[in-house]
């Protein structure tokens, strides 16, 4: 059972302000990026700095989190992509990903790392990525484990610049 409320609640932090967006089941991944594409540049064009706007993503929200990074192409924005390199991701090349990157796969997982999206993708200004290893394969990511949330509270709070 994916945990969205309590996940939400442990990533809320007084260093930031989240945004937390549950979409529905079967959201077309390419629509949601382009309405949160829409939104950040609302976001920015109402004075945010691009370098404080961060997109996370788990599974499809991976996917779309990498999409959004496509499409708004801003090198100043960060995303934080959560077992999210999947097929999807592997099988639309075209795909590149902008900006500050940081992403964590489950080794017990058959979606792992997104390497060769960063290989593909021209304009990555920054790439951290971390394996975890809990065994609990795509499941690591349905509750806020400390394994995956401390690092990334910790990326969100780091200078990327």
């Amino acid at each position: 059972m994916y945990d969205f409320p309590e996940i939400k609640k442990v990533l809320s932090d007084d260093n930031y302000n989240l945004i937390a967006y549950h979409r529905p089941k079967d959201t077309n991944p390419r629509e949601f990026a382009k309405k949160l594409t829409e939104n950040a540049n609302t976001l920015i064009d109402n004075g945010v700095k691009p370098e404080n706007i961060t997109f996370i993503g788990f599974s499809r929200g991976g996917a779309i989190t990498a999409l959004t990074s496509s499409y708004l192409a801003s090198d100043k924005v960060n995303f934080i992509i959560l077992a999210g390199c999947s097929k999807f991701i592997k099988n639309n090349t075209e795909l590149e990903v902008v900006g500050n990157v940081f992403s964590i796969f489950e080794t017990s997982d058959g979606v792992g790392s997104c390497q060769f999206l960063i290989d593909r993708s021209k304009r990555v200004k920054t790439f951290k990525e971390i394996s975890i290893s809990t065994g609990k394969e795509h499941g690591a990511f349905y509750n806020p484990l400390p394994e995956w949330v401390l690092p990334v509270k910790k990326w969100l709070k780091s200078d990327r610049s």
